[in-house]
């Protein structure tokens, strides 16, 4: 199977499982597996291409969505605040 193939039946499963998010198909496991794996593949990327592409669909996604997702990745990787805004402050690439 295409790795087009693999995401496309991913998204349909995660679709799925927005309309019944308490009863969905995916294991709580499952989708922490596939976010880590996604998130270790984003961040290798930008650093070996030295770019910063959108990490995700912003018409997909609220504030909300992010809040909730990044509030738990820094408890997670135990990070605080300082080291966000020093990583957040880190001069970037110019992208054109």
């Amino acid at each position: 199977m295409s790795a087009a193939a693999c995401v496309a039946q991913f998204v349909t499963l995660a679709e799925q499982d927005l309309a019944q998010p308490a009863d969905g198909d995916l294991t709580d496991q499952e989708l922490a597996a596939v976010m880590t794996a996604a998130v270790r593949l984003y961040a290798l990327r930008c650093e070996v291409r030295d770019t910063f592409p959108p990490p995700l669909l912003a018409e997909k996604v609220t504030a909300t969505d992010v809040a909730t997702v990044v509030s738990e990745m820094i408890r997670v990787a135990d990070l605080n605040m300082f080291d966000l805004s020093m990583w957040h402050g880190r001069t970037r690439p110019q992208q054109g």
